[in-house]
């Protein structure tokens, strides 16, 4: 057996969304790593912000754990590869604790994400607005999916000694511990803005004393010992840890990463997928380097916040024109979302790559949800007919919203057609995990040494 696969794990979830999950998770990687333990912190979804917080909190890269991207067979060697050499892992859930994929049934729920890593739930309950109640609550949760073993409740937002008096009175007769009482607190409160918290890179000191926050009041409210009690009672998992692939020989191209503050949605698997592909994976910043890596071959560009810093993005002219010669002279460009955005002529007005003949803005309405895509045709990321699940959240727009050779036909539940190939391009507003489709990153790289 790995060593990784008997990690002793614990899943944070909750009955529904606003309940305070991230702000426990958060605080429990960042006591427990206090404590002197390596923490491999994980969050159920596609959801890359979460993460961001989970990596400050542990030092080590947060990473996701999504059955509907990936398939429930490489939630748990995912898992393995990421917990590996770790004392212990903490999983934060998403949305409520049954809820899952839109007519998916519990497919890339926390619950079924908690069984396939064979994981106890800690139940993180906002208690604001209930005393007895609260015991029907857990009880329902608790006893609604015999499969998921609900290990402890943390009380959320508890009021006073009375309140909390109340609570744990009436969950007594549960039979399910209460692990931990938080009051409240809004001092470990994070901004959110349109698509959810403000990300790391973009407030790093004022996150650092949010998780600090985090922390302490979890220290102080919850019984750490118990919960990593619990998370040894984890099962032993039977899989084989998740490895990237490895291409052996050949040139080592140089890939360059777009990150910063404007884009900080990346799977850590993709570097890693890259890398073993046999590219020279290099970051870079597009708000603040004027020049792309030395000896850039291909280009990735993944999600973020550009219309945040399309001012800023727009001024660095010498970069954007970078870009621009890059793409036109046929080197492979993977842009999802964020990139998408950044290639386009120009975005709310603001100059931008010009790579693509589309421009995006802003839009009033948030599109959400996860997708089955099939590519049209062949890209520098995948033979036409390659099928992939993505997922989309924006509220921008981008007008023509496809080229004459399109990326993606993709079912929303409707059929439609999206994004952009042409010559080495492939833009796009889906998010895809590479994980699940390793031929991605070493068609890109071969593209790379080629072209």
């Amino acid at each position: 057996m790995n060593p990784s696969s008997s990690v002793p794990r614990l899943v944070v979830a909750a009955p529904s969304s606003g309940s305070g999950k991230t702000t426990v998770a958060t605080g429990l990687m960042a006591a427990f790593a206090a404590r002197g333990l390596a923490v491999s912190p994980h969050k159920v979804g596609p959801d890359y912000i979460d993460p961001g917080y989970h990596a400050l909190a542990t030092g080590r890269a947060g990473r996701n754990l999504d059955a509907y991207l990936c398939g429930p067979e490489l939630v748990a060697p995912l898992f393995a590869h990421g917990a590996r050499g770790c004392d212990l892992a903490v999983v934060e859930g998403v949305m409520g604790l049954y809820d899952g994929a839109a007519g998916e049934g519990e497919l890339a729920s926390t619950a079924q994400v908690a069984k396939l890593l064979r994981a106890p739930v800690v139940l993180v309950v906002d208690a604001s607005s209930q005393s007895r109640s609260v015991a029907a609550l857990v009880h329902g949760f608790a006893s609604w999916d015999p499969g998921v073993r609900i290990g402890g409740v943390i009380l959320n937002k508890v009021g006073s000694d009375r309140h909390e008096a109340l609570l744990r009175e009436a969950l007594d007769a549960s039979g399910v511990p209460v692990l931990g009482v938080l009051r409240r607190a809004p001092q470990v409160d994070t901004p959110s803005r349109h698509l959810g918290l403000v990300p790391v890179a973009e407030r790093r000191g004022a996150a650092v004393e949010a998780v600090a926050a985090m922390a302490a009041q979890v220290a102080a409210g919850c019984d750490l010992e118990a919960l990593a009690g619990l998370a040894r009672s984890a099962g032993p998992l039977s899989c084989e840890e998740w490895e990237p692939p490895v291409v052996p020989g050949g040139t080592r191209p140089v890939v360059a990463v777009a990150g910063g503050a404007a884009f900080t949605f990346s799977y850590a698997e993709h570097a890693e997928l890259l890398t073993a592909a046999g590219a020279e994976v290099v970051t870079f910043d597009p708000l603040r380097d004027e020049t792309l890596p030395e000896g850039t071959a291909g280009l990735v560009i993944g999600g973020g916040f550009p219309e945040v810093y399309a001012g800023e993005l727009s001024a660095n002219e010498p970069l954007r024109e970078a870009v621009g010669e890059l793409a036109r002279s046929g080197a492979p460009v993977a842009a999802e979302c964020a990139g998408l955005l950044y290639l386009c002529r120009e975005l709310d007005g603001q100059p931008m790559c010009g790579v693509l003949d589309a421009s995006a803005r802003m839009g009033e309405r948030l599109t959400l949800g996860y997708r089955d895509a099939v590519a049209v045709g062949d890209s520098v990321l995948a033979a036409a007919g390659t099928r992939m699940r993505g997922h989309e959240f924006h509220r921008t727009v981008v007008e023509p919203g496809a080229g004459a050779a399109p990326a993606w036909g993709v079912r929303t539940p409707e059929r439609r057609v999206e994004g952009f190939v042409q010559r080495g391009v492939h833009a796009s507003y889906l998010h895809t995990h590479w994980a699940s489709e390793p031929g991605v990153a070493r068609r890109f790289v071969e593209r790379c040494r080629t072209s």
